[in-house]
């Protein structure tokens, strides 16, 4: 009872402390920052404008969409008091009976205000209108009515394409939480699972994978997040895939593969982050979208495989049952690549049999030289 209670201990409140740094996280998140930018680096994302209000979060994004809004309207509200100040059309010039103004009923900052918020979202009530008396205040009209279409068209543009990135797609496909690796068509193979959670297709989808590990050269120089690339394929290929249902993506570990010298015991101890890509264009609104995962080597699992979730029901529908999307069973499996090669090639030399031109079969004559 106390193994358990020390097992269940250790598991619980020491599990962070083993937890490998990742760069990319299980939603596809990178876990990066940048240091020591300059100033004048820094001054590009304002020359982007459109990228970097697009890549705002939510929260400040509608901090600037508000902002712009009641700025402009504040900002031109006092324009149109200082063309009344100048004018002398306020309450307190007292002007004459036969003055005409150069805007109608603008009493004081508050109306200024109203009359600027009016002009700029063409509400046009009618109490409020300029008058031709003052070029200066139809030249502010002009100005304002184009700079707030301008501003209209940019932050609801920013609005609209924020709410249709295909990053929001890209939260519907869903990777398996393992890898696993085991015997696949006699090969052995590290495997992955990815579904699509929606009926609607991705066109052109594109599969494939970036081994990061840290590496060092011949010339002693040490590569921090050096990338190796990782081929997937399914059963049809790796490129054009129908993903119409789950899908069980593969890694055939030969000799050309980072993992083809680690084994079952050193798989745990190996220092390597496996990110995982998919690349698609939405079938709705033809954007290209990308899912990315990752996987570090306590999430690979040695000797297991998938569970199957694909049934067919009495009606005749296929059915996918999500339940056991990420479930594994344990199978006999090799415990290291190199070890399966060794004993097909064993195999197919005993099949086919290796002369030895160096042997020479000599007769040898037996003979008694016992005499009685």
């Amino acid at each position: 009872m106390f193994k358990h209670l020390r097992k269940w201990f250790d598991t619980r409140f020491f599990a962070r402390s083993r937890q490998r740094s990742r760069l990319v996280s299980k939603d596809g998140r990178c876990n990066i920052e940048f240091g020591n930018v300059d100033a004048q680096s820094r001054f590009i994302f304002f020359v982007d404008i459109w990228t970097t209000v697009l890549d705002l979060k939510w929260r400040y994004k509608m901090t600037v969409f508000i902002t712009a809004f009641l700025g402009s309207w504040f900002l031109f509200g006092l324009l149109w008091y200082v063309v009344a100040y100048v004018h002398k059309d306020l309450p307190e010039f007292h002007p004459s009976a036969n003055h005409t103004p150069c805007v109608e009923n603008i009493n004081g900052m508050t109306s200024a205000f109203l009359f600027s918020l009016e002009t700029q979202v063409t509400i046009g009530y009618g109490f409020r209108c300029v008058t031709e008396q003052c070029a200066t205040a139809i030249f502010l009209l002009i100005f304002q009515s184009i700079l707030g279409v301008i501003i209209n068209s940019f932050m609801c543009g920013a609005i609209l394409a924020k709410i249709s990135r295909p990053k929001k797609r890209a939260k519907t496909i869903t990777f398996s939480k393992n890898a696993v690796i085991s015997k696949r068509g006699g090969k052995l193979c590290l495997l992955i699972r990815v579904a699509n959670l929606r009926k609607s297709l991705l066109i052109g989808s594109h599969i494939y994978g970036k081994l990061l590990k840290t590496t060092v050269t011949p010339e002693g120089e040490t590569i921090i997040l050096d990338q190796i690339n990782i081929n997937f394929v399914v059963d049809a290929g790796n490129e054009n895939l129908f993903f119409i249902s789950p899908l069980t993506i593969y890694h055939v570990i030969d000799h050309n593969s980072p993992f083809f010298h680690m084994a079952a015991e050193t798989l745990p101890q190996q220092d390597f982050e496996l990110v995982v890509f998919l690349d698609g264009t939405v079938e709705s609104t033809s954007a290209t979208c990308q899912v990315r995962t990752s996987y570090v080597p306590e999430e690979v699992l040695w000797g297991y495989r998938f569970v199957p979730i694909v049934s067919k029901t009495k009606e005749g529908k296929y059915r996918v049952d999500f339940h056991n999307f990420s479930k594994t069973v344990e199978v006999e499996t090799p415990h290291c690549a190199m070890c399966l090669y060794n004993e097909k090639d064993a195999r197919t030399r005993v099949k086919k049999g290796y002369d030895n031109p160096n042997f020479i079969l000599s007769e040898v004559d037996e003979t008694d030289d016992t005499k009685m």
